[in-house]
C-alpha cells in the first residue's frame, strides 16, 4: 500500500502524472491487470493517502486481492472534489469492475444513482447504510470506541480541558464526537470531576468543523484549529477529519508537550509515524477487515446487501494500544477502560448518540 502512495507522490513532484495531482482520476493497480474479476474503489476528497478511512479502505482492497492469490484485481480512482464522484463511479462501471467500493457518507447519492442505472452491478459503500439490492453498507458504531477515547482523555488531561473537531458535519463524523463527549461526561459523573470538552456538544449538535473547500485534506486548517484549542487550555485533541487531522498532530508536535492527540480510524502510531510521539492512542474503525470481507464475499458469489455494523463486540471499533504513552497510563485506568468496554458491550452503559448506525 505504501509503495503506491509514494509512487503517486513522486510522480506529482516531478510533474510526470498530472492526473495524480489534479481533478482527473488516477488509477493504481496492486495485482495483475489480467485478473478476470476486478474490484475497484473510489476515494472521497481526502485522497488515497489520508492516513485514515480512504487508506484503510484501500488496505482492505489489497488484502482481498492478496487472499485470493491474485484472482481478484484491485484498483482505485481518486476524487479531487465531490463533483468527481458520479463520473468516477461511471468510469469504473464502464471499465467492467465486478465490485465497486465507494468511500464515505458523502458518496451515498452518487452510489445510489449509479446502482439505479446499473441494476446488476455490485457495490459496497463505507460509512453508509445499504440502499437497494446491490449496495452493501459498511457502517461502524464508532460512538462506542470514541466513548472509551473520551473517558481516557478525561482521565489523562492535566488542564481539565480536552477538545475535538470534525472535517465536515456528517453523521459519520459527529458519531465519533458524540461518543467522545459522552465518555468525558461519564468519567465526570463517575469521578465527581468537571472535565470540559471544547469543540463539540452532543446536546446542541454544534461544534468546530473545517470550513475549507477540502475539509478532509486541509492540514493547515487542522493545525490552526488545534492551536486555537491549545490557546483555550486544552491539552488533548481528538480530530475526526482525515488528512485535516494531520495538521492537529503537527500542532501537537510543535507544542513541546503542551498538547497531545488521540487519532481516528486506524492506529495513528503506525499510519502517522512521524507524529507517533504525540499520539496517546487511537479510536479505531475496522474498515480494512470489513472491505476485505465484502469484496471477498462478492467474489465467492456470496454478495449481500445486508448492512455490516462494526461494534466493540465484533472489533469493528475500539481503542488502540498506548504505545509510547503506555508507561504514563495508570494500571487502574487501564482496568477501568476494560470495565467500561465490557459495560458498553453488555448494555449496562447505554450510549445515546442519535448518530449511531442502526441498520
Amino acid at each position: 500500500m505504501k509503495k503506491s502512495f509514494k509512487l503517486a507522490a513522486a510522480l506529482c513532484a516531478v510533474g510526470l502524472a498530472a492526473s495524480a495531482c489534479g481533478s482527473a482520476p488516477v488509477s493504481t493497480t496492486s495485482t495483475s491487470s489480467a485478473s478476470s474479476w476486478s474490484a475497484c474503489m473510489v476515494t472521497d476528497t481526502g485522497g488515497i493517502d489520508d492516513h485514515s478511512f480512504n487508506a484503510e479502505s484501500w488496505a482492505g482492497m489489497q488484502d482481498a486481492a492478496s487472499a485470493s492469490g491474485g484472482k481478484i484485481g484491485v484498483s482505485y480512482v481518486q476524487s479531487a472534489t465531490e463533483n468527481d464522484y458520479t463520473s468516477n463511479i461511471a468510469s469504473l462501471v464502464s471499465k467492467g469492475c465486478k465490485m465497486i467500493v465507494t468511500v464515505g457518507f458523502a458518496m451515498a447519492d452518487a452510489t445510489t444513482a449509479s446502482s439505479k442505472k446499473n441494476p446488476n452491478q455490485m457495490y459496497a459503500i463505507v460509512d453508509n447504510a445499504s440502499s437497494g439490492s446491490k449496495i452493501q453498507g459498511l457502517q461502524f458504531n464508532t460512538a462506542q470506541g470514541a466513548f472509551l477515547g473520551g473517558y481516557f482523555a478525561a482521565a489523562m488531561t492535566k488542564t481539565g480541558k480536552v477538545a475535538t473537531f470534525g472535517g465536515a458535519k456528517y453523521p459519520t463524523v459527529t458519531v465519533y464526537m458524540d461518543g467522545f463527549w459522552e465518555g468525558v461526561q461519564y468519567y465526570n459523573a463517575q469521578k465527581g470531576k468537571n472535565v470540559q470538552v471544547l469543540g463539540w456538544s452532543e446536546k446542541t449538535q454544534q461544534g468546530t468543523f473545517d470550513t475549507s473547500a477540502n475539509p478532509f485534506g486541509d492540514q493547515s486548517g487542522g493545525k490552526s484549529i488545534a492551536q486555537t484549542f491549545q490557546s483555550q487550555g486544552a491539552d488533548i485533541v481528538f480530530p475526526v477529519a482525515g488528512g485535516t487531522g494531520i495538521g492537529a498532530l503537527e500542532a501537537a508536535k510543535a507544542s513541546n508537550g503542551a498538547l497531545n492527540a488521540i487519532w481516528v480510524d486506524d492506529d495513528g502510531f503506525y499510519s502517522n509515524s512521524a507524529y507517533a510521539s504525540v499520539i496517546m492512542t487511537s479510536v479505531t474503525k475496522g474498515i480494512a477487515t470489513a472491505v476485505k470481507t465484502s469484496v471477498t464475499d462478492a467474489y465467492n458469489g456470496k454478495f449481500t446487501s445486508t448492512s455490516f455494523i462494526g461494534t466493540l463486540a465484533n472489533n469493528g471499533t475500539g481503542l488502540a494500544p498506548f504505545h509510547d504513552f503506555a508507561s504514563q497510563v495508570p494500571a487502574s485506568l487501564q482496568s477501568e477502560l476494560a470495565t467500561v468496554k465490557a459495560d458498553i458491550i453488555s448494555g449496562k452503559i447505554k450510549i445515546t448518540s442519535a448518530n449511531q448506525p442502526t441498520a
